[in-house]
């Protein structure tokens, strides 16, 4: 091995190819090393809910990628590369708990997702499973099922959810890309506030199962590049999901644009949930001013979500309600309080309540591409604040309020609209800042463009010269 351990921890998904086809490096070796990084980690983290990196089916995948490196047959450019799935991913014969010791005696998976069966195709080492909060509600880390996750650049942070190991496994250096899912944020966030980049992709790109209205796969890492690759592998129609679509064209994510020729919308105010800090406000200005003095013309954004926070919020508090009280009782007795009080929020809720909830979902879709309609991209903050309390289930720490941080994300979940999150900066704390670049549907090539470009301007104020390695300071 001729890479230092730290190096490879920042590889990118080229970096381990060229070192794989050079000979520098084996699969078996970076497989080694990571088995080795997360013992370490773990402890402090609580990234993973599942690892596999011990199994003996793990190792010999990684040997026979090693296998075909030597050979010159690599599969494809994630052959022998790690990587991680999301806690909610089904894998036959395992249960997925969905975060919830509630479903821990649930029957194992008969049928693999789909995205488990495209990567298995590419030969890449799955490391394990993210873990996620409990039922997949909840914009942080805390389960009932395993340990709080916590965020990678501070124990006492939150990592944001339902993708919360992801966010972390991202920050440090667990893999080069970490799958997650997304409906209000949930890729988003995590990559938000942990400092990495994330995509919730155009929705049907990666296809899902269980498949939900608005429900996206979305990738989180480090380099857009890496998103860009990964996606290009993942991205097909399958039966299991209805709404996924057909195949790309061939160098479908590659695109040079005239900055000079794009329209850009700023929304710094989504008309709706907890108000926009000073300190986020001002970094995500700073990234359209920046872009502007490059080219873009940009143009502010009315506030579009109006009340469809509330209203959707409703309609999920009504599906989960339903299936809440099917729940036997010693299974609701396991379950996270604060989820409890929010499935029992749906108690009241009437058919025509619920209804005009689900209603919302379309109505804010279609208010959403009606005012992007005019621009390229959108730019705005991912959420309102910065991270917050790690033991917190949600950054309002109010049931009663539990989505209130979600208005910049929902709109393009339920518009289908493509969605990136990067760092723009950090508050006085040291807390990561979120910039979300959006843009119009299938899309994916300009969001990741825009992206990149961001960050080739960006100043070093917004620039991660040195990711965190907080397991290394802690006596946990």
């Amino acid at each position: 091995m001729t890479a230092s351990l730290s190096e490879i921890d920042d590889f990118s998904i080229e970096d381990f190819t060229k070192a794989y086809s050079e000979g520098t490096l084996s699969p078996v070796e970076v497989l080694r090393h990571k088995s080795e990084l997360m013992d370490e980690a773990e402890p402090v983290l609580h990234a993973m809910a599942k690892r596999y990196d011990r199994d003996d089916s793990t190792i010999q995948v990684a040997r026979d990628s090693e296998s075909r490196w030597h050979r010159g047959e690599a599969i494809s450019d994630l052959d022998g590369v790690p990587l991680t799935i999301k806690e909610n991913v089904n894998v036959v014969g395992e249960v997925t708990t969905w975060g919830s010791k509630a479903f821990a005696d649930s029957q194992p998976a008969t049928l693999n997702s789909p995205v488990y069966d495209l990567l298995n195709a590419t030969g890449c080492i799955t490391l394990g499973k993210t873990a996620m909060p409990e039922w997949g509600m909840l914009s942080s880390g805390v389960s009932t099922d395993h340990p709080t996750t916590c965020n990678a650049w501070n124990a006492d942070w939150n990592p944001g959810g339902s993708s919360a190991g992801a966010g972390t496994a991202s920050a440090a250096g667990y893999s080069p890309v970490n799958f997650g899912s997304d409906i209000g944020g949930s890729v988003r966030l995590p990559a938000s506030w942990n400092g990495a980049v994330g995509l919730k992709p155009t929705f049907g790109r990666i296809p899902v199962d269980p498949p939900y209205y608005g429900r996206s796969i979305g990738v989180m890492g480090r380099r857009f590049d890496d998103i860009s690759t990964t996606l290009s592998l993942t991205s097909a129609p399958d039966w299991r999901d209805p709404y996924s679509l057909p195949l790309a064209n061939k160098g479908w994510l590659s695109t040079e644009r005239n900055l000079n020729n794009i329209r850009i919308g700023l929304l710094l105010d989504a008309g709706a949930g907890a108000p926009v800090t000073a300190e986020v406000r001002q970094a995500v200005s700073d990234a359209a001013t920046l872009f502007e003095q490059a080219g873009a013309q940009v143009e502010i954004l009315s506030p579009f979500v109006g009340n469809s926070i509330d209203l959707i919020d409703m309609f999920w508090r009504a599906v989960h309600y339903k299936d809440y009280v099917n729940l036997p009782e010693s299974s609701k007795a396991l379950m996270l309080p604060f989820i409890s009080q929010w499935c029992l929020a749906g108690s009241d809720i009437t058919s025509a309540e619920a209804v005009r909830g689900s209603d919302e979902q379309l109505a804010l879709a279609k208010r959403t591409l009606t005012a992007t309609k005019d621009v390229d991209f959108i730019i705005s903050p991912v959420s309102p604040d910065a991270t917050y309390p790690v033991d917190w289930p949600m950054p309002s720490n109010d049931v009663e309020h539990a989505m209130a941080h979600i208005a910049f994300c929902l709109p393009y979940n339920m518009s289908g609209q493509p969605a990136a999150s990067l760092n723009c900066g950090f508050t006085a704390d040291g807390r990561p800042i979120g910039l979300q670049i959006a843009g119009q549907r299938f899309d994916e090539a300009g969001v990741i463009w825009m992206s990149k470009l961001f960050e080739d301007i960006k100043p070093a104020s917004a620039t991660i010269t040195s990711w965190p390695r907080i397991w290394e300071h802690s006596n946990n």
